[in-house]
């Protein structure tokens, strides 16, 4: 398995208030993309693959009226 460093942010769509939650983590998958859709397994959501020139993924995600952002740095 592939080990990656994941920022997960929860961007604040609020126009008055643009400060975002963040959070960082080490973890162990084979796909990134397969560990976001187990995530949100169950629920309806979109998402929007980015591949970013230094090979970290990033992926945009819009959920329960709230915008996500988590990004994949292989380490």
């Amino acid at each position: 398995m592939k080990e990656y460093e994941v920022i997960h942010e929860i961007i604040n769509q609020c126009p008055l208030n643009h400060s975002r939650d963040q959070f960082f983590d080490e973890i162990e998958c084979e796909d990134p993309e397969t560990y976001v859709r187990e995530k949100f397994q169950g629920r309806e959501y979109t998402c929007e693959k980015i591949k970013q020139k230094d090979g970290s993924m990033v992926f945009e995600v819009y959920v329960s009226g709230l915008h996500q952002r988590y990004t994949f740095t292989e380490i």
